[in-house]
């Protein structure tokens, strides 16, 4: 028998890992050009609604807001239901809310959309996360790790740019339309995409997970390991409370301090 881990270390890092790194560090750029997106636009709707400093605030807060109540529930969901299709739905959820952003008819409209665009793109998380998980046991991870970085950078660039053209031009409502562009795109790959051979493993589902494990085997040009996948022992998930647990709370309170 083998386990998932011994597959992926068998198997070894090739094209299905820079694939997978190239799509899912994408979201970082989709991501960043949505939150970024209120520092350019808000000058605008400063002006156009005649609004105060704290209503211009007020924006940033409560698209944090969506974002820290959403990736909680997003995050539970995911354990449940697997990061395949609440990435799915995050995409579709932020790309849907900043499109409808663009035709808000009034500031409260408008708060409303950006903090739902908040929540959509908390989601995004699991992209990054789920990459890690599968590229971790790779000899270049730390640097896998560094350059994920650049797609945050990217897309905040872009943004930038783009707000440089389009707001003098066809107005800050174009902007924030062109602006989901990257999540609809996103979209559209996610078939080439399997869900983690992790999860579906631990779910009981191990004939899917031997499927994505062949399915890299396959890309990558490696053989699979001999014997049958097998299911791990079933463990106690965690929980909240084991967070401030005396073992660990010196630590996630550092975590915490540090985000």
């Amino acid at each position: 028998t083998f386990t998932v881990q011994e597959a992926v270390e068998t198997i070894g890092f090739g094209r299905f890992h820079i694939a997978l790194f190239l799509i899912m560090g994408s979201t970082g750029v989709a991501e960043a050009m949505e939150i970024m997106l209120i520092a350019v636009v808000s000058p605008l709707i400063r002006c156009e609604w005649q609004l105060q400093d704290w209503q211009v605030a007020l924006v940033t807060t409560m698209v944090f807001f969506g974002y820290m109540v959403f990736s909680i529930v997003l995050g539970f969901l995911a354990d449940r239901y697997g990061r395949w299709k609440i990435l799915l739905l995050s995409f579709l959820w932020a790309a849907y809310f900043s499109l409808l952003t663009s035709f808000a008819p009034s500031y409260i409209w408008f708060v409303f959309l950006r903090a739902m665009v908040g929540g959509g793109v908390s989601g995004h998380a699991q992209g990054p996360e789920w990459n890690k998980q599968i590229i971790a046991m790779c000899s270049c991870f730390n640097l896998f790790l560094s350059l994920g970085k650049v797609f945050w950078l990217a897309g905040s660039l872009l943004i930038i740019g783009l707000a440089s053209v389009v707001n003098p031009t066809i107005g800050w409502r174009w902007l924030i339309r062109i602006a989901s562009i990257p999540s609809i795109l996103l979209i559209l790959v996610f078939k080439f995409i399997p869900e983690s051979a992790r999860y579906n493993v631990s779910t009981g589902n191990v004939a899917a997970a031997l499927a994505t494990l062949q399915m890299i085997a396959k890309m990558n040009g490696a053989a699979m390991p001999e014997g049958v996948l097998k299911e791990p022992a079933k463990g106690r998930r965690g929980r909240f409370k084991d967070l401030i647990h005396p073992k660990y709370l010196r630590t996630t309170l550092q975590i915490w301090i540090i985000w």
